[in-house]
């Protein structure tokens, strides 16, 4: 049937509602329920979402971490960060390198091969801002370690980035017996720079717009298209959408003092979308590969966590943070998507041998983070005083 889609995205949408609310009884974040709805329409369970279908809603996914980059770069305003410094980029660095650190000496310990454990280890400093943006919304959380957090994910793409690009020039050059390549090594730091410059010029285009264009709806027409395109010339200029996206948010809460209105709409028109992308990208795990995920996707799963919250809580300490920030941080970082999907492929090119092993690895940690994550965020929210249980 022609409007087959049709159907497909209303049982979605309303099972992903019915999930959000049971799961809500159990104390447990709505983004959870949306994630459990997917798993149960997807390939594993019903198949109502089929494989082809995972592939095609690609361009929800997109919308939905635009709009969620956007907003989070919303909260990059200059008077708090000369209010707190340099501390959310020493904690960013801190949170992905002590999972560099942590993840890569197990692996060798273990008597894994180097530029598998250098690789994997890369991939375990990127942090997906998603779902714990979605629990922190959810339950309105406020205070200086939500502050702290949303600057800190915003920042953990672009060293997660970094990270990756010399890993995979390291690994490149034991694989072929050639020198390190300082060209190959300063890609991802030129793909940051083109993010940042693509946001500041949309940024531009935005404002342009917002000056002729006063009501709610035409500024909700204003947010959706300047994303989108965001979005589309990212991939263009071989950025990254999510950079790009968070560098176009903080650009405009900086140089309009209208983007809280801005923002205010756009929220109003993200809800669906967000649940079709968590949706989504439930019914993308293949709950069969967990079986295969072995003793190196049980190491990477745990060490990843615990590199996270020890370089947090270092980070912290060292930038003079309240004991709570430095205590729960680290916790609320634990999801992995996104950035991590997306740098499988690369790493598969780059050590062929090893393919089907490291794809495993993350997806299925991937899927065991999306699952703990948000209630573990809740958790470490609560704890740190900044939403009520």
């Amino acid at each position: 049937m022609e409007n087959q889609i049709l159907f497909d995205i209303a049982i979605i949408m309303l099972l992903s509602l019915v999930c959000g609310r049971i799961v809500k009884h159990l104390k447990m974040p709505n983004v959870t329920g949306y994630l459990i709805a997917g798993l149960l329409l997807g390939p594993c369970c019903f198949n109502i979402i089929t494989s082809d279908m995972v592939s095609n809603f690609g361009i929800a996914s997109d919308i939905a971490l635009g709009f969620i980059a956007f907003a989070i770069g919303s909260e990059f305003k200059l008077s708090y960060f000369k209010k707190v410094g340099a501390a959310p980029i020493v904690i960013a660095c801190f949170e992905s390198f002590g999972a560099v650190a942590v993840v890569l000496v197990t692996c060798v310990l273990l008597g894994f091969s180097l530029p598998l454990s250098i690789l994997l280890s890369a991939i375990s400093a990127a942090t997906a801002p998603a779902q714990t943006i979605m629990v922190v919304r959810q339950y309105n959380a406020k205070g200086p370690m939500t502050s702290m957090l949303m600057s800190v994910v915003a920042i953990d793409d672009a060293t997660a980035l970094i990270a990756f690009g010399f890993a995979a020039s390291i690994v490149k050059s034991m694989e072929s017996g050639n020198g390190f390549s300082i060209m190959s090594a300063m890609a991802p730091v030129l793909e940051v720079a083109v993010s940042f410059v693509l946001g500041l010029l949309m940024s531009c285009v935005m404002m342009m717009f917002m000056k002729f264009f006063k009501k709610d709806a035409n500024r909700l027409c204003i947010a959706v298209g300047v994303v989108l395109m965001t979005v589309f010339l990212s991939d263009v200029v071989d950025g990254s959408s999510l950079l790009a996206c968070m560098a176009l948010g903080a650009f405009m809460v900086n140089l309009s003092s209208e983007i809280d209105g801005m923002i205010k709409v756009a929220n109003n028109f993200t809800p669906p979308i967000n649940v079709l992308f968590f949706a989504i990208s439930g019914a993308g795990f293949a709950l069969g590969e967990l079986k295969s995920i072995g003793l190196i996707g049980i190491v990477y799963v745990v060490t990843r966590v615990i590199g996270k919250m020890a370089g947090a809580y270092i980070g912290g300490r060292l930038t003079k943070q309240d004991k709570n920030t430095c205590k729960y941080l680290g916790p609320t970082l634990m999801p992995q998507a996104g950035v991590a999907l997306g740098l499988i492929m690369v790493a598969q090119n780059i050590l062929p041998q090893y393919g089907p092993m490291i794809r495993t690895v993350i997806l299925c940690s991937t899927f065991i983070y999306s699952i703990l994550g948000p209630s573990v965020a809740k958790w470490a929210l609560i704890k740190a005083g900044e939403i009520h249980a």
